[in-house]
């Protein structure tokens, strides 16, 4: 069980049975009142984004989430398909919408965490760091650093990302999937 002070975000508790992940965590303390905190849940099974404020005497459950490792396989008409790490042939499916935003960022043969509660897929997380080749790159002007000396290039699987001016086609980048930003040429 937790505490009302023991909460902060990438936590995952249990609220009316369901599983929510905090996103967002504030600690309260106003004069001559009791202590809060101010919390904003998202839930994993809908998608469903409230803001809930908790006091001293709540008590909650943290979520019991099973990390299984899976690969991700391919995508075909906004379905993208993984596979189990040691059964290739347990395959399943998750639409476009499931993934969000980070899907820019999957490629072929990708090991992704699967989060599971109570045996049922609720959503998938992509590694921090990964290794990306360069597909476009413009070419550097010298003395172009008027833009700060970066370019924006596009890796594998479509993601532009801003990058220093060395950077060519070809090279092989490691990307912080979390931020989208260059961290390093490999």
């Amino acid at each position: 069980m937790l505490a009302y002070n023991e909460l902060k975000p990438g936590k995952f508790i249990v609220l009316d049975g369901e599983p929510w992940e905090i996103l967002d965590f504030e600690f309260l303390r106003m004069q001559q009142r009791k202590p809060v905190s101010r919390t904003k849940l998202k839930n994993l099974s809908t998608g469903k984004i409230k803001e809930q404020t908790f006091h001293q005497s709540d008590k909650l459950e943290e979520a019991e989430l099973v990390k299984d490792p899976i690969k991700y396989i391919y995508s075909h008409r906004e379905e993208n398909w993984f596979t189990e790490i040691n059964n290739p042939s347990k395959r399943f499916s998750f639409k476009d919408e499931f993934i969000g935003e980070k899907k820019i960022f999957l490629r072929p043969n990708m090991e992704v965490t699967a989060l599971k509660f109570e045996d049922k897929i609720l959503g998938i997380q992509l590694p921090i760091k990964a290794e990306y080749k360069v597909i476009e790159a413009p070419p550097a002007v010298k003395g172009n650093t008027a833009q700060g000396g970066t370019k924006l290039v596009t890796i594998e699987g479509g993601a532009k990302i801003q990058t220093p001016l060395f950077i060519n086609e070809g090279d092989i980048l490691r990307v912080n999937i979390e931020t989208g930003e260059y961290v390093e040429r490999v």
